[in-house]
């Protein structure tokens, strides 16, 4: 169990790393989105290239950033029930939810994901638009993300079951603020 717990800090420690770089990505975004605005607006002038990196930054954000945002119990979930339940039985529903719901369906992602970006870039494959970017890169970040996200399910799960077999105190239940 302590080889899993370690296993668990790292992927922990992955995560808040990719989480902390995601943050400036954030910042990019709305820096390109402005200046879009500004030269499509300002000075009649626009790219497709510059449109399609929001897009592309968009996704990342959300894609490689799910794996910190579990880290940190920021996604969402219906609390009706589950609010009302004790620490151990809210154990048990993340612990077979993470093994029955998200890591066969982020591992499927990145089957699916991989297929899809190893296809895209064997082709070289662009966007159809005039002055578009490659498409392989950011069909590289579906696989990508959520890799980062089953690696956090795994992580979320190893640190449930040591909860209910007393080896770990799990931090309070409410989802930090994932700034």
């Amino acid at each position: 169990m302590d080889g899993l717990l370690r296993l668990a800090r790292a992927i922990d420690a992955l995560n808040g790393a990719v989480g902390r770089g995601v943050k400036w990505l954030v910042l990019l975004a709305t820096l390109i989105s402005s200046g879009n605005a500004l030269l499509r607006y300002g000075l009649d002038t626009s790219s497709n290239a510059w449109l399609e990196l929001q897009w592309y930054l968009f996704a990342l954000i959300f894609l490689l950033g799910a794996g910190h945002t579990h880290l940190h119990n920021g996604h969402v979930r219906i609390d009706v029930l589950y609010g009302r339940l004790g620490p151990r039985a809210r154990a048990w529903v993340d612990l077979l939810g993470g093994l029955l719901f998200l890591l066969p369906v982020a591992g499927l992602m990145v089957w699916l994901g991989w297929g899809a970006f190893q296809a895209s870039f064997a082709v070289g494959e662009t966007s159809p638009d005039a002055g578009g970017l490659l498409r392989w890169p950011i069909k590289l970040a579906l696989p990508l993300g959520f890799a980062l996200l089953f690696l956090q399910g795994l992580a979320e799960t190893i640190k449930r079951a040591a909860f209910l077999a007393g080896r770990l105190e799990l931090a309070e239940e409410q989802p930090e603020e994932v700034v």
